[in-house]
């Protein structure tokens, strides 16, 4: 057998979807050839990608030369061998992205303003984007379209720390007929200001984006609906979208049963100058996984600098232990409008420390929020779901990137 190595025309060949055409880059690295068999390797996924085609190939004038060139290199490399040729080539790690189902499209019922009619109608809605949570922003997306009315009023606005086009490619795969802006958040705004808490997760520089709402969006927001992506909207949002905030930058449902010395350190509470900031209110806990903001509000109040200033003080005192949480009820707990509670069932994740599996609150439901450790896609993953993780699961969209006989 002849074995003969090449650096085997380094550009590489890729699909662009969107201009339909094949197109060169210099990336593709050397491929040894310790010579094959007959041609038909030439057609076979182990040298050209998967998205590319015969047709593609013949739509390009570069590419019909690379294909000539191609056999004839390998007809000579056939005439050199005495035996049988096969062929190693490198191939690229595959891909573990998430692949996921196209949603249906949703339109407007007849009561619905027309959203380029009436620009006032639309509902602004703003989430994260981040891989490893990807599962549950596309299951919190489908709900939302999926109970409100008026689904083409709704506007989405997403921030990431990476404008990752996988993750971009797969929003715009499962939701054809979404209407969303994606935003990058500089996260070097929030590194030096994070301290350490009782969960990686809460660390993590995109969950303080929401604090820079005001300054990320467009000025025509005047209003904003913020959701993690752990929740399941089981209403019509129209509902909480309509709040009337009167003089208030953020309206939340409220809980003012519990103990709210607990999300704070024995250090701040023995601080006589830093516990007197909630003298002259009465503080309650809110979840800032569901917030409406007044936008403008929020931005001509300088709510930005008070919640980093507070998170400056952490650094120095570590007066709290949960996140983003405690700076936001720090500045506003007692300050808020109260909103129905069905609009958070929160905790539905359990607790930070195990997300051992919780029962649902008494009384009617407009959103469920797996807020906790536990998120409901990685306990069905895992055989070991809870009994609330049955209702996330009908919003799953996600479907194995495996190839199967069905396929």
């Amino acid at each position: 057998m002849v074995a003969i190595s090449i650096s085997l025309l380094r550009q590489y060949i890729y699909y662009s979807p969107n201009n339909h055409h094949c197109c060169y880059i210099n990336m593709m690295p050397d491929m040894s050839l310790s010579t094959s068999s007959s041609l038909p390797f030439l057609l076979s996924s182990s040298l050209l990608p998967p998205p590319l085609s015969m047709q593609c190939m013949r739509s390009s004038h570069r590419s019909s030369i690379f294909l000539p060139t191609l056999l004839f290199l390998l007809l000579g490399f056939q005439a050199l061998a005495v035996a049988s040729i096969r062929v190693d080539v490198i191939r690229k790690p595959v891909s573990t992205f998430p692949a996921f189902r196209e949603a249906p499209a949703f339109r407007n019922g007849d009561e619905c303003p027309q959203p380029s009619l009436s620009p006032s109608a639309r509902i602004d809605i703003a989430m994260t984007l981040d891989a490893n949570y990807l599962r549950g922003t596309m299951a919190a997306i489908l709900s939302i379209l999926q109970h409100t009315a008026c689904p083409e009023s709704v506007v989405f606005h997403f921030l990431t720390t990476h404008l990752e086009q996988n993750i971009i490619t797969s929003i715009r795969s499962t939701f054809p007929y979404l209407n969303y802006h994606v935003y990058r958040f500089d996260s070097g705004r929030v590194r030096g200001r994070i301290s350490r808490s009782i969960r990686q997760a809460l660390d993590q520089p995109l969950n303080y984006a929401r604090i820079y709402l005001a300054d990320i969006l467009p000025l025509d927001v005047g209003r904003v609906i913020y959701l993690d992506s752990d929740v399941i909207v089981a209403d019509d949002i129209r509902t909480l979208w309509q709040v009337d905030l009167k003089n208030h930058v953020v309206a939340a449902p409220e809980y003012c049963h519990t103990n709210f010395s607990k999300y704070f350190t024995d250090a701040f509470w023995a601080d006589a100058e830093l516990s007197k900031t909630f003298n002259g209110r009465r503080p309650c806990y809110f979840n800032t996984g569901v917030m409406v903001m007044d936008v403008k509000g929020w931005r001509e109040g300088g709510y930005t600098k008070m919640v980093e200033d507070w998170m400056m003080v952490q650094k120095h005192k570590r007066i709290y232990h949960l996140g983003s949480l405690p700076p936001f009820l720090l500045v506003l707990a007692g300050n808020i409008k109260p909103v129905d509670h069905r609009w958070n069932q929160h905790g539905l994740g359990g607790d930070n420390w195990e997300g051992r599996c919780r029962s649902l609150h008494p009384g009617p439901i407009s959103l469920l929020h797996w807020s906790g450790k536990g998120k409901p896609w990685l306990r069905l993953d895992s055989r070991r779901p809870c009994a609330v993780d049955y209702l996330w699961a009908p919003y799953d969209l996600y479907q194995s990137s495996s190839p199967t006989l069905e396929e």
